[in-house]
């Protein structure tokens, strides 16, 4: 990825200011989740960035709340605010080793171009994004056919 692609440095955090982060080299790259479980815990579709671990500082870690919401994956927020931290792939697949955070917590979120949509079958019908034509699509089987603990259903964010 050439330097014009990554942000040098960004910086963002929770609604109360407890919890930030300071990330380098992030790419500027935005990606989509139409899941059912993303849906819910935004209240909308997820919009992410995502950033390798190594390249993530987060300062309040003891004001981090984690679920395990399923056998593959942990979702976090600010335990005062309740603001959504990140998704992070506790599996081992590509979509793993990286931090999926949020754009509504990046202090600068502009500049970032959509990539890719996922689940892109179970996206609400009044939903439209703007961004690279030719962008990755996949679909609920495109994704368990990459990661096909996804099929297990155990989900433990449903009720």
């Amino acid at each position: 990825m050439s330097a014009a692609q990554v942000r040098a440095k960004a910086t963002g955090g929770c609604a109360c200011g407890a919890v930030r982060f300071a990330a380098r080299d992030v790419p500027l790259t935005l990606g989509v989740c139409h899941c059912e479980t993303c849906r819910r815990w935004m209240g909308s579709a997820l919009l992410e960035v995502d950033v390798p671990e190594g390249q993530v500082d987060w300062q309040g870690q003891d004001h981090i709340a984690r679920r395990q919401s399923s056998d593959w994956a942990e979702r976090t927020w600010c335990a005062d605010c309740g603001s959504n931290l990140y998704f992070r792939m506790t599996g081992d697949s590509e979509f793993g080793g990286k931090y999926s955070i949020p754009l509504g917590l990046f202090d600068d979120p502009n500049g970032f171009v959509l990539s890719s949509e996922i689940y892109i079958d179970h996206k609400p019908d009044s939903f439209a994004y703007a961004g690279a034509p030719g962008r990755r699509q996949l679909t609920r089987a495109d994704c368990v056919a990459k990661f096909p603990l996804l099929d297990s259903d155990q989900d433990r964010s449903k009720p």
